[in-house]
């Protein structure tokens, strides 16, 4: 079979992401998102809306989001909006939080535990999608790249909650009573990757992760710690199973010795095995060859 191709550019520039998105030789169509996290409110280390802003502009996309499921600045409606204009992401772009007027129910297939994901409603407004991910380190996951983007990130506030809990509950106020064993909950955000995926149609959605600012936190951290290691660079495929693995993989082969806390964080938590299970979901390959560019 043959292996899924991963470009990658070592230097991080709004020039360089719009190459990578050029390499991936798909273009978008139709009304475009763009999904990436506009971070929590005391955080810094979520994308910069100066790095990504020609890239957004050249696919001519809206930026979405959806709103959280814990204590915080985005957890509302109203409070989210003010995050988002606080970090600059509204001086670039139209921006949507896609649960702002609800969501919706879009059926899992095979999933290991889910039968239906809960995304924004709006998702029902566009025909592709540029998945725009900051890989890091995450609390609970491990590690967060393309396939958290899409289950997580796309879910609702009540969504989040579903996968959290392994389908156990979709109210945000339950989710830390329901938590599940945690290969339970990467195995449901897998799951919700696979709903997303089907519902966009794989050819109308690539992904591009950004390697930089390698905290062990999230962006929805709001008081994330500061990175141990260098950046690594931009990575970009039309996988994100092969994405996510080259990424942890590029981690784990770097020289820099500050990545043994990230790798503590992404191994202590199993990250690895939403990968494993998006892979046996038949989502995308593990097996991939890097392209420089």
């Amino acid at each position: 079979m043959e292996k899924s191709k991963v470009y990658f550019t070592k230097e991080i520039t709004p020039e360089n992401l719009i190459k990578m998105y050029e390499a991936l030789g798909q273009e978008l169509k139709g009304k475009v998102a763009v999904k990436l996290s506009t971070g929590e409110a005391g955080g810094h280390y979520f994308l910069n809306p100066n790095l990504i802003k020609d890239l957004v502009h050249k696919v001519n996309g809206t930026i979405v989001e959806c709103n959280t499921a814990y204590e915080g600045k985005r957890n509302t409606t109203k409070d989210h909006w003010e995050t988002i204009k606080d970090h600059g992401f509204l001086d670039i772009a139209k921006v949507d939080i896609m649960d702002e007027e609800g969501d919706m129910a879009i059926p899992v297939k095979n999933g290991f535990h889910l039968k239906e994901d809960y995304v924004g409603k709006h998702l029902e407004n566009y025909d592709s999608m540029l998945v725009l991910s900051h890989f890091k380190g995450h609390a609970m996951g491990g590690f967060g790249g393309a396939l958290k983007n899409i289950s997580i990130g796309i879910g609702s506030s009540n969504g989040k909650a579903w996968i959290h809990t392994a389908g156990k509950s979709k109210n945000p106020s339950e989710l830390w009573d329901n938590l599940p064993e945690q290969d339970d909950f990467l195995e449901s955000m897998a799951d919700a990757s696979e709903a997303v995926i089907n519902y966009m149609g794989k050819e109308n959605m690539v992904y591009i992760n950004v390697a930089n600012n390698l905290s062990v936190d999230c962006d929805c951290d709001s008081n994330p710690h500061a990175p141990e290691m260098a950046d690594l660079g931009i990575f970009a495929s039309l996988d994100p199973v092969a994405l996510d693995q080259a990424c942890y993989d590029a981690v784990k082969n770097s020289p820099d010795e500050g990545k043994k806390a990230l790798i503590e964080r992404m191994d202590s938590r199993h990250g690895i095995h939403t990968v494993e299970a998006a892979n046996k979901l038949g989502i995308g390959s593990r097996d991939y060859e890097i392209i420089n560019i």
